[in-house]
Formats: structure tokens, C-alpha cells, sequence
């Protein structure tokens, strides 16, 4: 299994999670991509309590039940939080390894942009996926 450890830019926050993550996803959604700032968000779900997060994190509601986390030194966002579900997406662009990524699925495809070609063959869903 592989350890997931990361942080962000400055080093003044760490992360680590040492089990199986819950989902491995790729998000074309609006939302995501005005977060993280990029044509999607690449990210490693697992549930809240196995992911140990130490330093100086800040957070703001991108939605009502979610809440995006990022270093309040230099803004480097981590993760995605939805406190309802017990559940964090952790961003692969913040992992140390992000080889250790290995995507299920791209979801909210019906906002990707257009210039992004999906030919991976992985499912695509335009909204949500289906509930596991």
C-alpha cells in the first residue's frame, strides 16, 4: 500500500495518510477548477480521522458543506474537506510523490475545458458519479 505524504510549498504544513485511500478521482467541475486554480483537481479521498495534517492550515466554505484548506503562509491549497460525510480530498498536485496518483475516474466532464482530451480510458461522468 502506498503512504501518501505531502505539504505544501513553503514545507510549513505536513500531511500523511497510511491506509487505502476511500477514491482516486479526477474533478472537472467549475468550482474545483476556479479553487485550484487549474483545468481540474487530481485528488485522493480518504476519511477525515486517517489523515494527520500538522502546521499552519487556513480554510474557506467553497460551497456550504465544503471547506477548502490551504497553507496560511503561502496559499498552497491541500485539500477539499466535507465535515457532513467525514470525508477530505487530498490534492495530488501537494503530494511529495504524485506518482502514487492512480485515477478511477473523471467526474463532472460536462465543465471540462475544452482543450483538456480525455482518451485515458477511465469512466467519464458529466455530473456525479453514481453512489458506490
Amino acid at each position: 500500500m502506498a503512504r501518501y505524504r505531502g505539504g505544501c510549498l513553503c514545507g510549513a504544513v505536513r500531511y500523511h495518510a497510511e491506509v487505502a485511500p476511500i477514491n482516486e478521482r479526477v474533478c472537472h467541475c467549475k468550482r474545483c477548477q476556479k479553487a485550484i486554480g487549474a483545468a481540474f483537481n487530481a485528488r485522493v479521498l480518504f476519511r477525515i480521522d486517517h489523515v494527520t495534517i500538522d502546521g499552519p492550515v487556513a480554510t474557506v466554505n467553497s460551497s456550504p458543506d465544503l471547506k477548502r484548506g490551504f497553507c496560511s503562509s503561502c496559499g498552497t491549497t491541500m485539500f477539499s474537506r466535507r465535515d457532513s460525510a467525514g470525508i477530505i480530498g487530498i490534492t495530488t498536485g501537494s503530494l511529495d510523490d504524485p506518482s502514487v496518483f492512480k485515477p478511477q475516474m473523471h467526474m463532472w466532464t460536462a465543465s471540462k475545458q475544452p482543450w483538456v482530451r480525455l482518451d485515458d480510458g477511465l469512466p467519464q461522468y458529466e455530473g456525479a458519479p453514481p453512489p458506490n
